[in-house]
């Protein structure tokens, strides 16, 4: 494919600046990508972008607007009919991941939103079941609907991330990759987990975050306020909260952590600069005939 055929796609890479090696590995991965155009840029998140190829941007944001802000800041610094979402951890393991993601765009025209299997090559027998966006866990190379995401690597077309208003800025971690997939397929379209496509990803444990809880459990109520009329909006996060207290019922700190972040959801406001309209009755019912009701 010769360059000026190749499609054009805007990659965003968010970091912290506090892993410079996994970074490097990104990059480097990304830029060995074939058979595609890309324009990327490196958003440091309360950090200087310092020694980053010359092909790609840069964009300072001088405070830690958290995950999904962080994200939101790339998007209109790049160009491209396609968007990708790359998380500095994570590396592509093929060089033809994004020219065979933007064709399954080309042939499928109601995908929305594609991410892809995660795996650490070197402990790939240790890779988390949390991978597997999806109850049904027995394979992770299975492809299939989904209705939450994995967000350190995603690919979707400009005009639909434009149509779902982007990422949740507010939610700062945790969560925001199940408004967006919702907010994909309430614009008509689907999306897709393809567990026959790779991502590189260390395995780590993703309550190393001190928040963790809290801000899983407030973040958990404002998706359900942002997006779910009434009465999914009270039963989502309840039979939510219910759970994940019956799940960590014998770690009493977390219990408390999470319904202190529990109540926070219901007393703080969940938009982040002006409320959304809710998913439409039609949305939750093609999820409902997919296999998720968005009751639990």
């Amino acid at each position: 494919m010769s360059q000026q055929l190749a499609p054009q796609i805007g990659v965003v890479v968010l970091t912290m600046g506090n892993r410079p090696v996994e970074l490097r590995r990104a990059l480097d991965s990304l830029l060995s990508q074939r058979g595609v155009e890309i324009d990327a840029v490196v958003v440091g998140n309360g950090w200087d972008p310092t020694e980053i190829p010359e092909s790609i941007k840069t964009h300072y944001l001088p405070e830690n607007l958290g995950i999904p802000a962080g994200r939101n800041a790339g998007v209109s610094l790049v160009s491209g009919k396609y968007l990708c979402f790359l998380d500095d951890d994570s590396w592509f393991l093929d060089d033809d991941f994004l020219i065979s993601a933007i064709e399954r765009f080309r042939h499928y025209p109601k995908l929305g939103l594609l991410q892809p299997r995660i795996t650490d090559p070197e402990h790939s027998d240790l890779d988390p079941t949390r991978w597997i966006p999806r109850l049904k866990k027995r394979t992770a190379a299975e492809p299939s609907k989904v209705f939450h995401v994995g967000e350190t690597c995603l690919v979707t077309t400009r005009a639909l991330f434009d149509a779902t208003g982007g990422w949740a800025g507010g939610f700062w971690y945790a969560h925001e990759g199940i408004e967006l997939a919702w907010r994909i397929w309430d614009t008509g379209t689907y999306v897709w987990y393809a567990g026959d496509m790779r991502i590189g990803h260390p395995v780590v444990d993703p309550r190393r975050h001190d928040e963790f809880y809290r801000l899983n459990a407030r973040n958990r109520v404002w998706l359900a306020r942002r997006n779910l009329p009434v009465p999914f909006a009270w039963i989502y996060p309840t039979s939510w909260a219910l759970i994940e207290c019956l799940r960590l019922r014998k770690n009493r700190s977390a219990v408390r952590q999470y319904l202190a972040g529990w109540k926070a959801g219901w007393k703080g406001s969940p938009w982040y600069r002006e409320p959304r309209a809710k998913l439409r009755w039609s949305t939750l019912l093609r999820m409902t005939l997919s296999g998720r009701p968005p009751i639990i």
